[in-house]
């Protein structure tokens, strides 16, 4: 099947073999003051979805999980500590892994931890080789969202699971403007006045928009070939939690 000469980078078109680039442009810039600015754009909301998310993925002592567009390791060290046996940092963007390891460094949780820097569309890892794959936050940024998907089923033992953490449709019609105005106003504000980037954050606001909704979303997961696919909404909407198997 022939790919499409262009791609979306928020509300843009670009051209499809730049927009990786453009999103680890994004990265780089707002790696610094990431986490704080997880916190004030999500209200702290982030951190009740991350722990949520964690309990589905469902890491054990015998499970290797492939944490990709791990970030800082928000997801990854918080599966860490509640009993994977490994977990393997994998994100496209030095920046983020960087602090990701400062974070690992300061916590004592190198142990059973590895990185790599790599793009999940191809992933460095041989077939069958993790048990769990998640992805919090990131599958809206990546240019190809099928082909993530197929690379993790790739990856994924039979028995395995993927899990998908990220923004969705909103399900509850009156709070719609609130949203919006939050999304498209507040955001590039606090991304001007904390991380003195309005640019990357008013992209953010638009990636959302452009990210498929949650049944679309399922349907692909289901066409990458995972079986039991399944969704939960949580904060009526506004983020989702995905899940499949690898039969």
């Amino acid at each position: 099947m022939t790919q499409p000469e262009t791609a979306d980078f928020g509300f843009r078109d670009v051209p499809r073999d730049q927009k990786a680039g453009m999103v680890r442009a994004v990265f780089d810039s707002v790696a610094p003051s990431y986490d704080a600015m997880n916190d004030l754009m999500s209200l702290g909301l982030h951190r009740v979805w991350k722990r949520i998310f964690v309990n589905t993925i469902g890491a054990g002592p015998r499970d290797t999980l492939l944490d990709l567009a791990a970030g800082t390791g928000d997801v990854a060290f918080l599966a860490k500590e509640r009993g994977a046996a490994e977990v393997i940092l994998a994100d496209i963007n030095h920046s983020m892994l960087n602090v990701g390891q400062g974070r690992a460094l300061s916590r004592g949780l190198m142990e059973g931890v590895s990185f790599v820097c790599a793009d999940a569309e191809r992933m460095p890892l041989p077939d069958k080789s993790v048990t769990r794959v998640s992805m919090a936050f990131g599958l809206r940024n990546c240019t190809d969202k099928d082909a993530v998907l197929a690379e993790a089923r790739r990856v994924l033992r039979p028995g395995g699971k993927l899990c998908v953490l990220e923004f969705s449709t909103l399900a509850i019609a009156a709070l719609r403007p609130l949203y919006d105005a939050w999304s498209f106003k507040a955001l590039p504000a606090i991304g001007a006045r904390v991380a003195k980037d309005a640019d990357s954050y008013q992209y953010l606001a638009e990636s959302i928009r452009m990210f498929p909704n949650q049944e679309t979303l399922a349907g692909m997961f289901r066409g990458a070939g995972l079986g039991h696919v399944g969704y939960r909404n949580l904060s009526g909407g506004i983020v989702a939690i995905h899940s499949g198997w690898r039969l």
